[in-house]
């Protein structure tokens, strides 16, 4: 039986090359997910253990998935940019993805950010204007997130009720006048410490096509 196959890529972006990992799936893949990791300037970077269960997910669920470490990162070239120059950074690798994946350009578009990167991948959403935006625990306050109501097919919000980093009422406050609905999951904090089966499965569930 086929596997998924992962591959390292140094893509080039603005501000010089970003570190990505492309994982495409073992059937034909259904989409096209980029996703975003948390803080640069708080230990973020793709390896979060976060990340880690978002990527298996959407790969599980058939989709080309690049999780790339933002400018300053790892081994990516650059420096943090205040998310401006992250926003283009996730244009690049986005970029690069259809590029070499969707020879057809037919693939529908999933982004995918926790935290940091979920504000990031509301702001990139303006322009790329996903099929799917995936926001886990997106910091939308300290952002101050425009509205991305318009800008994606289908949102999924997950958010855990004891998160101290982002609060759950600053996720509502941002939603409620969206009228998109948000996902909690009980007993969660910020990193869902204990609770990550349950936000797999969440995830898997919301991007069957």
């Amino acid at each position: 039986m086929k596997k998924s196959a992962s591959h390292k890529f140094f893509v080039k972006g603005p501000a010089g090359k970003l570190e990505t990992i492309i994982t495409a799936p073992a059937l034909e893949p259904r989409g096209i997910a980029i996703i975003a990791h948390p803080h640069p300037l708080h230990q973020g970077n793709m390896d979060n253990k976060v990340v880690f269960i978002v990527s298996k997910a959407l790969i599980e669920s058939g989709y080309v998935t690049a999780k790339f470490n933002f400018r300053g990162v790892g081994a990516s070239e650059g420096h943090h940019a205040d998310g401006i120059g992250e926003v283009n950074d996730v244009l690049a690798v986005t970029q690069f993805v259809r590029q070499h994946y969707d020879k057809n350009n037919d693939l529908p578009l999933l982004l995918a950010g926790f935290s940091f990167g979920g504000a990031i991948q509301i702001v990139a959403a303006q322009q790329l204007h996903p099929r799917i935006l995936v926001l886990i625990a997106p910091s939308v306050l300290r952002s101050q997130a425009p509205t991305v109501v318009d800008h994606a097919d289908k949102i999924l919000i997950v958010q855990g009720d004891l998160d101290d980093i982002v609060p759950l009422k600053s996720v509502l406050d941002w939603a409620t006048p969206q009228e998109i609905p948000v996902v909690v999951i009980p007993g969660a904090s910020h990193f869902f410490h204990g609770k990550l089966p349950q936000l797999k499965q969440t995830i898997i569930n919301a991007c069957q096509l």
